[in-house]
């Protein structure tokens, strides 16, 4: 994963970028898809603005987590386009890790 990661991140902005990857990282596995991982990784980061409602201090946070969901839908449509759209059902709905175990 980590070589597609900083290929698609590459322009965006360093903090960005780098918390992006700090999440992502704690969630690198052999055994679940990219697209998978990266969704785990948005779940931390939603967990934390989630937690401090109305803080400005976790923005980045937000944001990362709007990278994180972007880049597993893009990775799922690299990897397997027929299935972005229930992935992205699963996603939304929360049950992605019950249903892609």
């Amino acid at each position: 994963m980590t070589s597609w990661l900083v290929a698609k991140t590459m322009k965006a902005p360093p903090a960005l970028r780098e918390r992006v990857a700090e999440l992502a990282g704690r969630h690198t596995s052999t055994d679940r898809p990219v697209a998978d991982q990266l969704a785990a990784a948005a779940a931390d980061a939603l967990e934390e603005v989630v937690a401090h409602p109305g803080d400005r201090s976790v923005a980045l946070e937000l944001l990362s987590a709007d990278a994180l969901i972007t880049l597993a839908l893009l990775s799922r449509a690299e990897e397997d386009p027929e299935g972005l759209a229930g992935f992205a059902d699963r996603l939304v709905a929360g049950t992605l890790e019950q249903s892609d175990k």
